[in-house]
Parts: structure tokens; C-alpha cells; sequence
């Protein structure tokens, strides 16, 4: 794999502007670069219900095959007015804007990857590539992802690890809100007529363990929102959190503890007490004795690298492919720092990333 087409790729899709969302112009551009080389491109309509002002791309190579190589088109933040900088060995911004690289790096391997096959040829077994929205804000992209049914297994990839990492163990989240309904009263005439629901969250938050609740779980309550005036007893508070773990039942278990919690304090005031959840993403496992895991580590161990699972306490749209039964692994690319002005990528890992791309669909020798 050559460093120099793979850089100046990257540079010119990371300049793109396409947040969750809007991913028209980026989608707009791989039509335009793939057409050159006569793929075959279609459009989901994922947009129905992930409000993108796209579909997820498909491009089937021979009959689509039994997996699909993936990566997402959005990113959190914009990259409008990108400068990026070009050291000896990686790729930075200015600081000014995020790199992009999370997850242009994952768009750039596999355009690299498809234009490298067309261009010289490479005999391939069938396969399909996905590219996907809303990765970064609902995963509802990769959720409602219009593959055909006999797509098997997924390859993700979007990981900020190195490549040679990839994660077999992914958490799932919920998140939850909760509504305290007490009473508004005068706080300086009458405050023993009214039910404050700010104290009723404040005592049933203190018996509540936050954080990191073991090493696969972790819990927090990210936003409070209630009252309306200095001298007025709060009648509403609403609070929104979320729990992530790998095991479903972990879950389960902790949104109970935190019904019970409040509805207990709510009791003792008297007020009346809201709780709604649901899940963003649910976890997944893949076991070392499968057949992804094991093949995976046979093309990381063929380009030259170290296989080193990982277990993550993020999501990804490894997770929603997961979910519908598409057993899936994210890959290691090294989008390093990402969603931060710091964000960087080594220059050999977009080189390895493509060759384990590469690696994955290229026939293999008899």
C-alpha cells in the first residue's frame, strides 16, 4: 500500500463538512469517486427513520457476499475551515477544528481500498461495503442498515485503537430520564405547603453509587433540569442519565435499584414520581472460539501485526450489526483523540488499515 494516495484521500474527504445528520455531501462524493471505477451504489432508506438527509451507501461486489466491511460518514463535530497538518509520520489539525478522523479515516481505507481492487484488478471474493449515518449521535444508520439477508458477519472500521486491536466485547447503554411532580409553594411564606422536588432527587441521588460501579459497568446521572424561580418552592425536576455495561442483566438490575431508590423518597413527600428508559445500543460479546474472532486474527497476523482483542465501554455500529444478527468486530484504524481538536492518526495505520482491509476480502491463494 502506498502512503501518498492514502494521505491526500484523507485530506480531501476530511474537508468535507458532513455532521449526523447531513451526510449528503460526503455521500454525494463517494457516488462521484466510485462511479469512475463502475461500482454498483445504492441507497437505503435508513433516512425514514434516522432523519439523515441520506441513506446508508451500499456497494455490493460480485453477489454482496456473507460480510460487509463498514465505517460511518458523520462526524461529532464540523471540519469546516479543516487545515490540516502533515508531519514526517501522522496527520494533525491546525487545532482550530477537529481532524475528521473519526471516522473519515474508516471512509478513506475502504475508497482506497475498492479504487486500489478496480484499478489493478485484485481477484476478490464477493463482499459488500457499507457506508453509514448517524453513527455519532443514534446509530440508527447502522440500525436500520438495508443489507440482504445473507450477510453474516460485519468488520467495522472506526476503532481509536491501533490497528491490530479490534473489540470483541462492546458495552450496551440505556438511558433513562426521571420526572419528580412535588408541589410549588412561596419559600419565604408558606415553604412547609409545598413538596420540594429538587430535595427529593438530592436524597435519593445520595443512596445511589455513581460512576464506575465495576470494571464493565458504569452509571451517571449527566443533566438536572428544575424549578422556576429563587422564591418559589420547586414543583418539577427532571434528571437524564445512563447506564452502560456488558451484561444486559447488570442493566436491568441497576434501573431497578434506581426505581425503587426514588419511588421511595418520592413516597415519603408525598409527590409523584415519572421514570422512562430505553435502550441506545445493547451490547454484544464475540467468543474467541468463533469464526469472526479467528479470522480476524489470521489477516492481522498476515499483514504483519499483533491481534490484541479489547473490551470497550463505547458503542459503535458494531453494536447495532451485532443486534440484527450480524455477528461484527471494530477494527483498530487509530483514530486517535477523537471528537477533540487534538485529533491525529499516524500515517502507517490509515497504511496498515488498508492492507488489513485489503487482507479481508482478497481471494485467498490455493
Amino acid at each position: 500500500m502506498e502512503a501518498k494516495p492514502l494521505v491526500n484521500l484523507f485530506l480531501e474527504i476530511a474537508k468535507i463538512d458532513a455532521l449526523s445528520g447531513k451526510e449528503k455531501s460526503l455521500a454525494e462524493y463517494i457516488k462521484s469517486f466510485l462511479k469512475k471505477y463502475n461500482y454498483s451504489i445504492t441507497e437505503d432508506v435508513s433516512h425514514k427513520f434516522s432523519n439523515s438527509d441520506t441513506g446508508n451507501l451500499i456497494i455490493k461486489v460480485g453477489n454482496g457476499g456473507n460480510f460487509v466491511l463498514l465505517s460511518h460518514m458523520d462526524t461529532a463535530r464540523p471540519t469546516i475551515n479543516l487545515k490540516p497538518k502533515i508531519l514526517a509520520d501522522k496527520i494533525l489539525s491546525s487545532g482550530d477544528t477537529v481532524l475528521g478522523v473519526d471516522n473519515r479515516a474508516g471512509v478513506t481505507i475502504l475508497l482506497y481500498m475498492l479504487e486500489k481492487i478496480a484499478k489493478e484488478k485484485i481477484p476478490v471474493k464477493d463482499f459488500t461495503i457499507a457506508f453509514t449515518t448517524c453513527e455519532e449521535t443514534t446509530l440508527n444508520g447502522s440500525k436500520y442498515l438495508g443489507v440482504n439477508g445473507k450477510i453474516k458477519y460485519g468488520f467495522v472500521f472506526d476503532s481509536a485503537y491501533r490497528p491490530g486491536f479490534f473489540i470483541n466485547k462492546a458495552c450496551g447503554a440505556i438511558g433513562f430520564n426521571i420526572k419528580i411532580s412535588g408541589r410549588a409553594s412561596h419559600s419565604g411564606l408558606a415553604p412547609e405547603k409545598g413538596i420540594n422536588s429538587i430535595e427529593i432527587a438530592a436524597k435519593a441521588l445520595s443512596k445511589i453509587k455513581q460512576g464506575r460501579i465495576d470494571e464493565e459497568t458504569t452509571l451517571n446521572f449527566g443533566k438536572i433540569n428544575g424549578g422556576s424561580a429563587v422564591n418559589v418552592v420547586p414543583e418539577f425536576v427532571l434528571l437524564e442519565g445512563e447506564i452502560r455495561s456488558l451484561k444486559e442483566r447488570i442493566v436491568q438490575e441497576l434501573i431497578k435499584e434506581i426505581h425503587e431508590k426514588f419511588n421511595s423518597e418520592v413516597n415519603a413527600f408525598g409527590a409523584k414520581l415519572e421514570i422512562e428508559y430505553d435502550w441506545d445500543f445493547k451490547p454484544y460479546i464475540i467468543d474467541d472460539g468463533s469464526y469472526i474472532y479467528k479470522h480476524i486474527v489470521k489477516v492481522i497476523n498476515k499483514v504483519g501485526l499483533t491481534p490484541q482483542p479489547k473490551t470497550s465501554l463505547g458503542g459503535s455500529d458494531a453494536n447495532s450489526l451485532n443486534e440484527n444478527g450480524i455477528q461484527s468486530i471494530n477494527l483498530g484504524i487509530g483514530a486517535q483523540n477523537p471528537h477533540s481538536n487534538d485529533e491525529f492518526i499516524f500515517i502507517e495505520d490509515l497504511v496498515k488499515s488498508a492492507e488489513i482491509a485489503l487482507e479481508l476480502v482478497k481471494k485467498e491463494e490455493v
